[in-house]
């Protein structure tokens, strides 16, 4: 890898260190379901195209279905065919396919772990050497925890402890539903598991785009001295989605957009952002950054109408031109339900880089495209230039990083129109990473994967995180649960969202952007 390659990587991180994965097996509980065979496995082939899984490699599923080997084995191909960003090569796919097997069997069940601790240690004295247990919980939270507390009853948690191959164990969100369940299972997962160990996933983090965040603030000299209260007007962070909620009315009900999305997708782009400089791109350097600008948000002004949070539910509207039914007519949905379908906030964050400057972040299905951004909105320039009526339409400079659907940077800037006389308009200077780089670049699950083989813990969410970010939201989902319905706001599907959420800007003399 030469430096032009090396300065890409967010972190600085050549290929090579990847190229050191120790042997491993990795697990994934719940390995019926849709993310292993949308994502998991498909990363987990990409990683072998890309020669950088370990020779030693196996790859157990386990459920509670009954499945032979082979079964699963086809069905995994299959879902390479149809969701992998790359072809099906049998030649590659075979180096994994022949030491991938089934195990079925409860998730409360000792003796099924046990029998799972048996297959590993057969693996593991056939090889005749130590390897890795990678445990990938990918299930619905309710087994989070007999699947937690298993691992440790059969020996698998505490396998080659204090060793470079001590095992590890991958938790896809929701990290608890508020702060009470979120100390518990941090509680629960930290008395069979060192921290060390444990690897909260959020792909939002494996995205080229967030990652590179870090990037565009710390390794341009232009950007991070302007990163901060004097220059910065306001950030706006909008993770917005065309789609409603299909045929998962009956789960999302119990969820909605705060727990959904806001307090961890939107949460982290807050958190990175937000974060100081980190003393080293050392994994805990960075992530202890991330924690303490998330502890640093004031609480929420909380009222039933008004108040720093709004939230609403979409009604039948037009999203691409089709008509869409509203949320109470969804499937699965309950006649009395208050559950919102889009939540925004006001946040302020009380240090000496952000004090007076609002975050307003917002998420929403059924909104008018799918668009995931953070916008920073710089100082407009004294007005005593270019401020005379309307000859001259200046912008305020914004720097835009897509996230989705289209990676890239966006930088908002004005300029001269060309012309005898002096009239301006704003104009934007784009980077995309498809026209850059190629349109084929890493899934976030490829990096994430490849992350918690080797042992990288940057772009996983640490217990402390986490129970930061339930503190500053549990009290908005008491707040909802005590009014009810009073106060939930109502928007057109394929809108931008509710009128009220206007006002959160309004108040502080700004306005949402048109996002996309």
């Amino acid at each position: 890898m030469n430096s032009t390659d090396e300065s890409r990587h967010p972190f600085l991180k050549g290929l090579s260190k990847h190229r050191g994965a120790p042997p491993t097996v990795v697990v994934i509980f719940g390995a019926s379901g849709d993310l292993t065979a949308r994502k998991l496995v498909p990363a987990i082939f990409n990683l072998g195209v890309d020669n950088l899984l370990p020779g030693e490699f196996h790859l157990i599923g386990y459920s509670r279905s009954e499945i032979p080997d082979e079964e699963f084995r086809s069905a995994m191909d299959q879902a390479i065919e149809e969701h992998s960003r790359r072809p099906l090569n049998k030649e590659i796919w075979e180096r994994v396919r022949q030491h991938t097997t089934y195990h079925a069997g409860g998730y409360g069940d000792p003796e099924s772990f046990a029998r799972l601790a048996e297959k590993i240690n057969k693996i593991e004295a056939d090889l005749g050497r130590d390897v890795q247990r990678l445990f990938y919980i990918s299930t619905p939270p309710s087994v989070f925890e007999p699947i937690i507390r298993n691992l440790g009853a059969c020996g698998l948690a505490e396998a080659h402890l204090n060793t470079k191959l001590a095992s590890k164990v991958i938790i896809e969100k929701p990290f608890g539903k508020d702060l009470e369940s979120a100390r518990h299972l941090n509680k629960t997962i930290n008395s069979v598991f060192e921290e060390s160990q444990v690897y909260r996933i959020d792909h939002y983090l494996g995205k080229e785009t967030v990652q590179d965040l870090l990037v565009q603030r710390f390794a341009n000299a232009i950007f991070e001295p302007i990163w901060n209260r004097e220059y910065v007007d306001c950030v706006q962070i909008t993770v917005a989605e065309s789609l409603g909620v299909g045929s998962r009315g009956g789960y999302y009900d119990t969820s909605g957009a705060l727990r959904d999305m806001i307090q961890n997708h939107t949460m982290q782009l807050v958190a990175l952002t937000a974060m100081e400089p980190p003393v080293s791109l050392d994994p805990e350097s960075i992530r202890d950054e991330k924690v303490k600008v998330v502890k640093a948000i004031q609480p929420l002004e909380l009222k039933a109408e008004g108040g720093d949070v709004v939230r609403a539910r979409y009604a039948n509207g037009l999203v691409n031109g089709q008509p869409v039914k509203g949320y109470m007519e969804e499937s699965g949905i309950p006649e009395d339900s208050s559950t919102e379908t889009y939540a925004a906030l006001r946040l302020s964050i009380n240090n000496w880089r952000w004090k007076g400057v609002p975050f307003y972040i917002r998420s929403g299905k059924r909104m008018a495209r799918r668009a995931s951004e953070i916008a920073i909105q710089f100082k407009r320039p004294p007005g005593i230039l270019f401020s005379e009526g309307n000859k001259f339409d200046v912008a305020s400079n914004t720097m835009v990083v897509s996230i989705q659907p289209d990676e890239g940077v966006t930088l908002v800037m004005n300029s001269k129109i060309p012309g005898l006389e002096t009239r301006t308009q704003p104009v934007k200077m784009h980077f995309r990473y498809a026209t850059t780089f190629g349109s084929n670049t890493p899934e976030a699950y490829e990096r994430l994967i490849l992350d918690a083989m080797v042992g990288d813990s940057t772009l996983f969410i640490r217990g402390d995180e986490t129970e930061a970010s339930w503190k500053l939201i549990t009290p908005i989902l008491e707040h909802w649960k005590a009014c009810g319905s009073h106060g939930l706001e109502e928007y057109a599907a394929g809108s931008w969202g509710p009128l009220a959420s206007e006002r959160l800007l309004w108040e502080k003399g700004h306005q949402w952007r048109r996002s996309g």
